[in-house]
């Protein structure tokens, strides 16, 4: 059996705070984010948009970037509204979400951009 790491990730420390599963792996290129994309449409979820500022990353609220895109079947759509959310809010992190109506849960959830770090 493997040793497994252990990440140290602490409140006090900003840049050691991790988001979600995905946080762990390196960022995603463009291309990658938009194959998420990709699978939240293809799975016939709702995309949305989420930003809040790196000290309140780790709060249950983070502010909504206008209405979640009920029906979006254009990657390209949501993407640029991920980007004017991350042009808008620089300073911000940004979060891609995909809700399952089905189950009324998130099924993907991953910050796409991220605002500096202390």
């Amino acid at each position: 059996m493997s040793e497994i790491q252990d990440y140290k990730s602490k409140l006090s420390d900003p840049s050691s705070r991790k988001f979600e599963t995905f946080s762990y792996l390196p960022e995603f290129s463009e291309d990658e984010i938009r194959n998420q994309v990709k699978y939240i449409i293809d799975q016939g979820w709702q995309p949305a948009i989420e930003h809040t500022e790196p000290e309140n990353a780790m709060d249950q609220f983070w502010y909504m970037w206008k209405l979640p895109m009920f029906g979006e079947t254009d990657v390209e759509a949501v993407l640029a509204e991920a980007k004017k959310c991350h042009e808008e809010h620089p300073e911000h992190h940004v979060k891609l979400i995909g809700y399952d109506w089905k189950r009324q849960t998130q099924g993907l959830a991953m910050v796409i951009y991220r605002g500096p770090q202390d």
